[in-house]
């Protein structure tokens, strides 16, 4: 029996959504699909011929090795109590504003996303300590949970960040130059975050106190956040001063997160063997997805329909700007069925050539560079807007008192923060160009 491309496509969507819809994980919902597809076009031979070869291809690449150090780095991060200090400090510096403790909270996501990478890690573990602290001051449920939420999306928009490795990967550009892309958009979010507090809990009242205590900054305060600057600076200044690559620099910030942990003695021989338990289980998630999006990409590309769709919409003359836009709409709406490494996994092999053939007016590293900061805004966007959400998710499981549609009231004013800046760094690509053009 013989199907059209389109046919094919659709038929290959229908499985994966169908399996995920009956709660099967990601990656095998990806696998099957992409294995149906393949049998229908070229057999079964050719299917075992395919996986047979790609299995080892795609883990035994060099530049993967980057995600479990990167990971491991973020676990030694949240098992060995740097989130306290963290939000100590930005409690003594912040809570002299009304809203200050919230600020702090998203300052606190923001440092510690800065040697984590994850956005779920992040919101969960700030959420640990910076909820308590929130609820006592007399916060609402509605904008602790909102802030902690939307501050935790924070760890994959300030560089370390997982899934801009991944994207760097599938489109084959530079992770030192895309981290120093997403540097600048990472604090324009923060500050953003910030400024969305103050509006909030100036029109909004009840949300917050309208005095808190301000903590001293005391030199303790002071020391607790050290450690957390030097591996910043050790990692983000031997990658960028050439030093090391930025696999190595994981390596280096791995091992300098253990030490720091050490040093505040935190970690215990059960939080150490739970580090390398955690990464193991998450690379291996990671790595699962990646093989499941590769069968399910190396299906539709013989269909042929990805490299149609592009030749479509070259054909229509809209604006460039416009067609990313709508690439953006398309991220906000999959990011209530799938999960950010998922959506970029499926979607760049089919998007990035499209985006690549358009004229943007700026060289096509510049572009590929740019594209890649705007995934990983709407994807941040997708780790909060409901129905899924799943930040939102986590840091509400961690406030039991808290109704769901409240965490969801609580995200409102961070996700038109997103839009602003969103839209912001579309029209303005310099933005995010701007530290990239001192990278050698």
């Amino acid at each position: 029996m013989s199907f059209s491309p389109l046919t094919l496509t659709l038929i290959i969507f229908a499985v994966m959504l169908l399996l995920m819809a009956l709660r099967t994980p990601i990656a095998i919902a990806m696998f099957v699909a992409g294995a149906v597809g393949y049998v229908l076009q070229a057999g079964w031979l050719p299917l075992a011929s395919f996986l047979n070869t790609q299995a080892f291809a795609r883990f035994a690449s060099y530049d993967l090795s980057v995600i479990p150090l990167f990971i491991l780095m973020g676990n030694f991060a949240t098992q060995g109590g740097i989130s306290r200090a963290l939000f100590g400090f930005a409690a003594a510096v912040m809570s002299r504003f009304k809203g200050g403790l919230a600020m702090a909270a998203v300052v606190a996501c923001a440092a510690f996303g800065a040697i984590c990478g994850s956005s779920v890690a992040t919101a969960a573990t700030i959420t640990q300590v910076a909820l308590p602290e929130m609820r006592r001051a007399g916060y609402s449920g509605r904008l602790s949970t909102g802030t902690l939420a939307a501050g935790g999306t924070l760890g994959i928009l300030i560089p370390p960040s997982v899934p801009l490795v991944i994207y760097a990967i599938l489109a084959e550009q530079n992770i030192a130059k895309l981290f120093a892309a997403a540097m600048i958009p990472g604090i324009l979010a923060m500050i953003g975050y910030m400024i969305a507090i103050a509006i909030y809990v100036r029109v909004v009242p009840g949300q917050a106190p309208e005095q808190e205590a301000a903590p001293k900054l005391t030199a303790q305060a002071l020391a607790g956040i050290g450690p957390i600057a030097v591996i910043f600076v050790v990692v983000f200044g031997g990658i960028y001063g050439g030093l090391f690559t930025p696999t190595e620099g994981a390596a280096v910030g791995a091992a300098a997160t253990f030490f720091a942990a050490l040093a505040k003695r935190e970690i215990t021989w059960a939080k150490f063997k739970h580090c390398f338990y955690s990464t193991a289980e998450s690379s291996a998630m990671i790595f699962l997805i990646f093989l499941g999006a590769d069968l399910m990409n190396a299906s539709l590309a013989l269909t042929q329909v990805p490299g149609q769709l592009a030749g479509i919409v070259q054909g229509w003359g809209l604006p460039p700007v416009m067609v990313v836009a709508a690439i953006m709409l398309f991220y906000v709406v999959l990011g209530s069925v799938m999960d950010e490494l998922s959506m970029i996994l499926l979607t760049i092999p089919i998007f990035f050539p499209m985006i690549m053939g358009l004229d943007f007016g700026m060289p096509k590293e510049s572009v590929a560079i740019w594209f890649g900061i705007m995934v990983l805004m709407t994807v941040g966007f997708g780790m909060l807007a409901p129905p899924v959400g799943l930040n939102v998710y986590v840091v509400n499981s961690m406030a039991k008192e808290v109704p769901i549609a409240e965490s969801y009231k609580g995200v409102m004013p961070f996700l038109i923060s997103d839009t602003v800046r969103t839209l912001l760094l579309l029209v303005f690509p310099s933005i995010s160009l701007w530290l990239v053009k001192y990278i050698g």
